[in-house]
Parts: structure tokens; C-alpha cells; sequence
């Protein structure tokens, strides 16, 4: 069976799915500078507004399944993919008294965001995927997998990271925040941009009107370092290769790339020279400096993103590049009007895992 996606809603720090859209042509970020998790680091963050994450991300549920084929979700497996879980919550239990006693373990792990969801949907069953930056990236990987071998129909995969001060302040100890909006793909790019966001992706064996299809999938695990990805950008490549093997498509077919592209040294270098290698004509562009850097729900939520380029056949521009550090890659300086058939969306994380998504106009 095929995996069509029929459904989809998001929120970041640009708004909603049109915000957002609207947001990446026109090159206006919704990242921001803030000085309340570092006050005497300023740094640039993706801040959503919400007095109940759990809430917001309920709320966003029910438009998904408003504007589906279904009556309920009691016949869709719902898969979670987030990098810190209820991380958020713990800090704010732990701050309260200084105590790390307030903490509730149940309220700490990834499996709190499904818990919520499940309680208010009645889903079928759930899982929940932790691979930092690869969260919901693989996330859809398995549901398509799944989708394929008949073991489900319907599949909500989820995306969902709130901003913390464990993150934030993880990062920037790994010296790869930037106090600016990043420039991913620039010769003086200085770091990444660390986001919030929440995305929710209905997966279906079934095409519906504006379906795009979820093509193929590829993943691989280059384990170089805990951090850094293999420079010789194995892994990242073999993701690309193993998804366009699983779309059954050649390099040539690809009409664009969604770069993982965050503005960090390292992780551009690798994705630069993977993309020179295997995809150098294939207009390519970050629009993480749109959105910031949104960790476990960077997969479902650029997933949406390379769907509505689909439906538009609008290539997105590259937000805040000036000199771009590779000239050897096709990145699109301005929005390009062209039939796109096939858009690859990758996601790279800690400890090499890479995922690579490639999604088709449904023929």
C-alpha cells in the first residue's frame, strides 16, 4: 500500500502552516532575540505564545481531524516523535522549590505528549520516537513503513518540542547558538537558532484530494562522534541514496531540497558536500532561518513545509544568505516558479543518525 498524507497542521514561532508559508517567501523570520534563558548571553530562539503546550497541541489535533475523512482517531495508531518529552515541565516543578523531589517522572519522559493525546482521542495505540533532531523524521519513516505493510490504515505522526533552559543552555555549552538569526549555508554563519514548534502529519493507505505521497525513506547512522556528523558526509549521503532507492526515483527526478541546514559549521560542511556529491543542479535551501531550529519536531514540521512547496510549485528562497560558503550547490537566492514533482527533506542528529524523506505528487 501506498502513504498518502491528507491532513496536516502546524504552529511555530512564524505562525501557522499559511503564516508560516507566507513567512518563508517573503524571508521573515519568526526568530527573535532573548536574553530571559541566558541573561548574559543574548541569544536568538524560535518563542511561541501559549500558557499550556499540552493544550495547544490537543487543540491542533482537532483540526487535523476536522479537516480529514475520519469521524474519530479510535483506528489510527498515533506515533510521537519529540527530542525532551516533558523536560519543560520537570523545570518548572524543580524551580518552583529548588527541589528535584517536585519532579513527577510521569510527567518527564517522551511518552507524556502521547499519554496527553491519547486520553483526549481515544487513538488505537501509540508510540513515541526520541532521536534528538531525527525524531519525526523517523516518525514518518516508520509510519510509511507501516502503511506499506498493511499493519495500519490511519497514522498521526506527531512532532513536539517546548523550548527549555536544558536545551538552550545544552547548546549554547556546545558553543553553537548564535545571538543572531542564523545564515545557514554562509561563509560567516556563527550557529543555530534552537526553536519550539508543534506539528501533527496524517499518514493514510488511501489518496484524497490534495494528498501528497510520501514517496520513500532512508536513514542511516554514521556514529562518528556524539555530536559532530562524519565529515565526510557518509551518512548523510547514504540517507539520501536509500530514500531515492525507496522512491524507486533517480538523483535527476528531485525538483528540491529541504536542507537540515541549521547554520552551524559542521553540520552545513557535511549537508554542503552531500548534496555537491549526489543532487549539485537540485535548488536546495534551509528554511530553518524562518523557523529556528525546532529539534524533534523539525521532521514532521519541514514534512509539511515540502508538501505545501508541492501543492505551490513555489522553490523557497534561502532567508538571510548573503555569501554562500559552497558554490558548488544550487541554493535558491529567490523563490523559483516550477513543477515539482519530488522534494527530499532531510534531518540530521546526534550521534550521525540522518533521515532523509522524500515526497512526490501523487500520479
Amino acid at each position: 500500500m501506498n502513504a498518502y498524507i491528507n491532513s496536516s497542521e502546524l504552529l511555530c514561532c512564524a505562525g501557522d502552516k499559511d503564516a508560516l508559508m507566507k513567512a518563508i517567501y517573503e524571508k521573515r523570520t519568526g526568530v527573535s532575540i532573548d536574553t530571559s534563558y541566558m541573561s548574559d548571553t543574548p541569544v536568538a530562539l524560535g518563542m511561541m505564545e501559549y500558557n499550556d503546550f499540552y493544550q495547544l497541541g490537543i487543540e491542533l489535533v482537532k483540526k487535523i481531524l476536522d479537516d480529514s475523512n475520519l469521524d474519530d482517531f479510535h483506528n489510527t495508531l498515533l506515533i510521537v516523535g519529540s527530542s525532551v518529552g516533558g523536560m519543560r515541565e520537570s523545570e518548572k516543578s524543580y524551580f518552583k522549590k529548588k527541589n528535584y523531589k517536585n519532579i513527577d517522572p510521569n510527567k518527564h519522559a517522551i511518552s507524556v505528549i502521547s499519554d496527553s493525546l491519547m486520553e483526549e482521542f481515544g487513538f488505537l495505540d501509540s508510540r513515541s520516537i526520541s532521536t534528538a533532531c531525527t525524531s519525526s523524521a523517523n516518525a514518518l519513516l516508520l509510519a510509511k513503513r507501516l502503511i506499506n505493510v498493511e499493519a495500519y490504515k490511519n497514522i498521526l505522526v506527531f512532532g513536539a518540542d517546548a523550548l527549555c533552559y536544558t536545551t538552550v543552555c545544552g547548546f549554547n555549552a556546545l558553543g553553537v547558538l548564535s545571538s543572531k538569526i542564523c545564515r545557514p549555508f554562509d561563509k560567516d554563519r556563527d550557529g543555530m537558532n534552537v526553536a519550539e514548534a508543534i506539528a501533527g502529519v496524517l499518514v493514510q493507505n488511501v489518496k484524497c484530494k490534495d494528498s501528497v505521497e510520501l514517496k520513500g525513506v532512508g536513514a542511516s547512522s554514521d556514529a562518528f562522534h556524539i555530536t559532530n556528523p562524519d565529515p565526510e558526509a557518509k551518512g548523510a549521503m547514504k540517507s539520501m541514496l536509500d530514500s531515492m532507492k525507496d522512491a524507486g526515483i533517480l538523483a535527476e527526478q528531485i525538483d528540491y531540497i529541504n536542507a537540515h541546514g541549521t547554520g552551524t559549521l559542521a553540520n552545513d560542511n557535511v549537508e554542503s558536500l552531500a548534496v555537491q556529491t549526489l543532487l549539485p543542479k537540485t535548488f536546495i535551501s534551509s528554511t530553518k532561518a524562518i523557523t529556528g531550529h525546532t529539534l524533534g519536531a523539525a521532521g514532521a514540521l519541514e514534512a509539511i513545509i515540502s508538501c505545501e512547496v508541492i501543492k505551490r510549485g513555489l522553490v523557497p528562497p534561502q532567508s538571510s544568505l548573503q555569501d554562500a560558503q559552497n558554490g558548488e550547490i544550487n541554493l535558491s537566492k529567490t523563490s523559483v516558479k516550477k513543477d515539482i514533482n519530488y522534494v527530499i527533506s532531510n534531518s540530521f542528529a546526534f550521534g550521525g543518525n540522518n533521515t532523509s524523506l522524500i515526497f512526490g505528487v501523487v500520479k
